[in-house]
Parts: structure tokens; sequence; C-alpha cells
């Protein structure tokens, strides 16, 4: 076993997950995070820890919502035995690394939201745990980054096995700003950009492009900012991380995300949005279309915003078309259609439900600024306590 694979097993146990003697795991393994499982669930065994192991595969997800498609039954409302095996739960562990990033490409989108919208009761007692969610290099993995499995590894562990301490020191300084301000606007401006030494181009982001132009004001006040720094001691429930987050409380403007993204197995480009009131009022994209409008179908949610986030892991250094990288990276802000997290809102307020969460991500390396209460914390991908920041 590569010892880097103990690394991260170490890693999300202890750092991520702050696992107890006697605290109940369930480790929900993708079929291709076999290795990884194995580490796991022997570092939460030398823990004291009491595990039980879920399987959680994509092609089983499709095998099963291809069956119900057919089936005069509709969807059981948080079915008891999944219910109660969560509710029991101290913390959950999900290990990605499917054998196929497209493997439910073809589900019907009406079923997809059906289910989805049955477990909202499941899916809440799961959040309720300690919940961390990581994934295994795999070759699939691999193939979707557009990447060797030799080079993938190498991104992989890159991004996990970082100081994490460190990086939480550096992410506090712009939680503080959050915290502090009333309004986040970020700009983005048109023209064409050319791929750098740590940008490369790829079939998906060419050489040179034309960006239509980002103008968004989001609302923050009174919200409380998550430092995520892969811990859930920072409420922070992804391995790796490297961002820092809040909820909007209003949206305004218009954004274009241009880094592609896989949703629901399908990719999506070039996404721009038109937002007024807090909800999206027009919507684009330059290729599966139908698969945004599907999302924003959902419920009366998924035409608000969830999320903003800032990506400060500088760790990953390229896109991969897997959201548990792509949003952390450095240089890049995304913001969430549908649910907002708890952990950014005041006590006894509740923010924006929905039965889904996609994250949609802007590269802001080039002509693009973000400032808070009008003063620009960020200009082209570099913070203004970092060295070539340009006021």
């Amino acid at each position: 076993m590569d010892p880097r694979v103990r690394d991260h097993a170490e890693t999300l146990v202890d750092w991520s997950a702050r696992i107890e003697p006697g605290d109940d795991v369930i480790v929900d393994v993708d079929e291709g995070a076999h290795e990884l499982a194995v580490a796991v669930v022997e570092a939460l065994g030398e823990r004291g820890a009491n595990v039980e192991v879920t399987y959680g595969s994509d092609e089983l997800s499709r095998a099963y919502l291809k069956g119900r498609e057919d089936a005069d039954e509709p969807f059981e409302t948080d079915p008891a035995h999944s219910l109660a095996l969560f509710e029991a739960a101290d913390a959950y562990l999900r290990l990605g690394g499917g054998r196929n990033t497209m493997a439910t490409a073809d589900v019907d989108p009406e079923t997809r939201r059906e289910h989805a919208r049955s477990r909202t009761g499941i899916r809440e007692a799961r959040m309720d745990t300690d919940w961390v969610s990581t994934v295994h290099p795999t070759r699939s993995l691999a193939q979707q980054a557009g990447m060797s499995i030799e080079a993938y590894r190498e991104f992989v562990y890159g991004a996990v096995l970082r100081d994490w301490e460190a990086l939480a020191d550096e992410m506090d300084r712009l939680k503080r700003l959050l915290d502090a301000g009333s309004e986040v606007r970020i700009r983005i401006g048109r023209e064409d950009r050319p791929a750098t030494e740590d940008r490369p181009a790829t079939e998906d982001r060419p050489t040179t492009e034309e960006r239509p132009a980002t103008d968004l004001t989001v609302g923050i006040e009174n919200r409380t900012a998550v430092n995520s720094a892969a811990s859930v001691a920072y409420d922070s429930h992804n391995l790796p991380s490297g961002e820092v987050f809040t909820a909007p409380a209003t949206v305004a403007g218009e954004i274009h995300f241009d880094v592609p993204m896989t949703i629901d197995g399908r990719r999506v480009r070039d996404v721009h949005l038109e937002v007024a009131d807090g909800e999206v009022v027009d919507f684009a994209a330059a290729t599966n279309e139908d698969a945004l409008a599907s999302i924003l179908e959902t419920d009366a949610g998924a035409r608000r915003f969830g999320e903003l986030g800032i990506g400060m892991n500088r760790g990953i250094d390229r896109f991969t078309d897997s959201i548990l990288f792509d949003e952390k990276m450095a240089g890049t802000v995304h913001l969430a259609l549908g649910r907002a997290y708890d952990a950014c809102l005041p006590d006894g307020e509740s923010g924006n439900d929905s039965a889904v969460h996609v994250d949609l991500i802007a590269d802001v390396t080039t002509d693009a600024s973000i400032a808070i209460d009008g003063e620009v914390i960020q200009r082209n991908g570099t913070f203004r306590w970092e060295d070539g920041f340009e006021a």
C-alpha cells in the first residue's frame, strides 16, 4: 500500500472527523475506494470506534433509479431503516472513487428529483453527524481530470496532505473580513485570457476565450463565514478543503461560471445566470443546458443561492471536473444553488431550503476583483495580504 493512503486515512480520522473512542461511525465506501477503506477502518479500530460499513456506488444508484422509472409506487419518504442508521451515528465518512463518473447520466431527471425529495429527512440526519467526504484517486477520476493515474495520485495527495493548521490560520483572515462585512461584489471583465503555466489549456478551457462579464452583488450581513479547514472542528466537511464560505442573504446581478462541471452525470459548460431579488430569473449554458434546467426545477429553493465560497487551497493547481477539488482551488469563487448551511446563519434563522446543493465555479485569476463593502480584498486571484497584490 502506498504510504500516502495511510496518511490520507489518518488525516481523515484524526484531523477531519475528530473520531473518539466509542464513536459510532458509518463508513460509506465507493466501489473504487477499497484500499482507502482498508486504511480508514484500521485507523478507526485503533482508536476504539464502532464501525458500520456501507457500499455506495453510482452504478448501483443508476440500477435502482432505472428500476423505479417503471414502478407504479412513489418513493417512500425517509424509509425508517435508512433514517435510523444515520440518526444513531456519531460520524459519517464518505469515501468516493467510482468506476464511471457518468454512470447516472441516463437516469430520468424527474425520477432523480423525486428520489432526492423523498430523502430530505435522511439527508438532514446525515448532516447532523460529524460527516466528512473525501475521495480515493481512481482511474475514472484521473480520466475525468484528463490526467494519468500516476499524475492524478500526486495531485490528490498534494491537495489532501496539507499543513491544515497553517492554512486555517490564513483562511481566518478572510473569515474575519466576511464576518464584519455587509456586501460582497464580484466583478470579472471581458477579455481574451491566455493559458498560463499553472492554468494549462485543456479541451474544455481553450488557450484564449472571450468571457461574458460578471457583476454580482451578494448581501452577507448577519451571516457567519466558515473557515473550511477540512475538519468538523471548523464546521468543515470535505477533505480536501481550503475555502471560506458563507450563506447569501441577498443576491443581484449576473455571473458567468466558466469552469466546466459534471451535474448528474452530464458535462455542463459556460453557465450564465441573471439574478434578481435573490432568484435566478434567466439562465443559459453552452452545453447540456437542460441538466441545469432540471436542477432549477427541483423545488422553490433551487432557484436561490445557499452558498458563496472563495477558494484558498494552493495545493489544487488545476481544474479536474470534481467539485470536491475545483471549488477549493485558489483563484476561484463559487456559488451554490439550493440548500444553505446552518453554520452560516444566525440562531433561529432558517436559510434557503432545497433538496439540492449544486456548486458553480468561476475563475477569478484574470481581470477580476472581489470587494467587501467597497474595498477590494482580492484582485486577479491574489489577496491583499499576499505578495503581488495590486490595489
